[in-house]
């Protein structure tokens, strides 16, 4: 039943309509206005997913409002979703242009309407599934497919990988060079809440393959090493690839007080033609430990050959024939192994995520109390 309307300006009409779509606070209600062949609409400003602001979005074409976040669609005037999406409504509110004045009625909205969506696969609890151990490899290495080259990282985690085998564990080789998937093309920075668990890009885009590593780091695996090669003093480009798209489960962390990375071990293998091990291996550890892993002790092997020689025919020849290297990777899936096996076996419980200190959580000012 309709109310009594309650009209308010919001504006010269004139000058509202040099804006294609526009955020504005009415009174209480937020709204986005837009402005199209001489008429104006009003809808509310949250988008239906995660609350993006729809009045920082654009207009297309057939005058829908596209979210500025992560793309979805409402009509400029009915607040209705896309074809297929119309049961996705946002509230849409009444316009009338009266004396060169913008009048919005806020008395009488439509309905906000959401579409049941099938939650995605990767929003499910991360519970551990009873099993023997899982051992999981990260090669970052980037090579042309067609032509192979010999890398003594690869090399060094499947030694880790068999030895993983030996010892009773599954275990599963992810080479992000093999993966399809898109770069992290910024959600954090439009918004806190613009960058979701599961990541953004993954829910809309069902091609691409960064789900794999999702999945195997927060559901299927116990314990992970991550082997990169040596890029001018850093880790590999998909090495860091990859990692801007972890950036979603950091948030999830930090923004939900949510632990995805429950009682999982992670280990390192670095080697290069150049040094600065300690500095890429410092990144590794302290990105993973913001993701909730543990670490053995002596959580990374490496080789650098150094600065003064980037002679990579012995370098890569030193790495294929070290029987050393190869008995240290083995080692260090032990102890990856190893710890994970007490954990599992302890089924450790996850203590409350504290916000104090950590990424991106405010610090409270504390009260003074007066003594007297």
């Amino acid at each position: 039943m309709a109310r009594e309307p309650e009209w308010i300006d919001v504006g010269a009409a004139a000058e509202l309509a040099k804006h294609s779509c526009q955020p504005m606070k009415v009174r209480r209600a937020d709204i986005a206005l837009s402005y199209r062949d001489g008429v104006f609409g009003a809808i509310a400003n949250t988008c239906n997913h995660v609350g993006g602001p729809l009045g920082e979005g654009t207009l297309d074409e057939a005058g829908f409002i596209r979210c500025p976040w992560h793309g979805w669609k409402f009509d400029r005037c009915t607040g209705k979703g896309e074809p297929g999406f119309e049961d996705d409504c946002v509230p849409a509110f009444p316009v009338k242009v009266e004396k060169g004045r913008v009048l919005v009625d806020l008395a009488n909205p439509t309905r906000r309407m959401k579409k049941p969506h099938a939650p995605h696969s990767l929003s499910r609890e991360p519970v551990r599934a009873p099993g023997p151990l899982r051992l999981a490899g990260i090669s970052t290495t980037v090579m042309d497919a067609a032509h192979p080259r010999f890398s003594g990282s690869d090399h060094l985690l499947d030694c880790a990988l068999a030895e993983g085998r030996r010892l009773g564990a599954e275990t599963k080789r992810i080479t992000l060079n093999n993966l399809k998937f898109r770069a992290c093309e910024g959600y954090f920075s439009k918004s806190y809440y613009a960058c979701t668990w599961p990541c953004s890009i993954t829910q809309m885009d069902p091609t691409d393959q960064m789900d794999q590593v999702y999945e195997t780091l927060v559901f299927w695996a116990d314990a992970v090493i991550v082997a990169t090669p040596i890029r001018w003093g850093s880790a590999s480009s998909l090495y860091f690839k990859m990692v801007e798209r972890l950036n979603c489960a950091q948030v999830d962390i930090s923004r939900n007080e949510k632990l995805l990375i429950r009682n999982k071990v992670a280990a390192f293998i670095v080697v290069g033609g150049q040094d600065n091990i300690q500095a890429v291996a410092g990144s590794m550890l302290g990105f993973f430990a913001e993701l909730g892993f543990l670490f053995p002790q002596f959580p990374y092997i490496a080789h650098s050959r150094g600065w003064s020689h980037e002679d990579m025919e012995n370098n890569v020849r030193i790495v294929r024939e070290s029987k050393s290297l190869a008995e240290g990777a083995a080692a260090l899936a032990g102890r990856c192994l190893d710890l994970a096996g007490k954990l599992v076996e302890a089924e450790a419980i996850q203590p409350p995520v504290t916000s104090g200190g950590r990424k991106g959580r405010p610090i409270m000012e504390e009260e003074t109390v007066d003594p007297d």
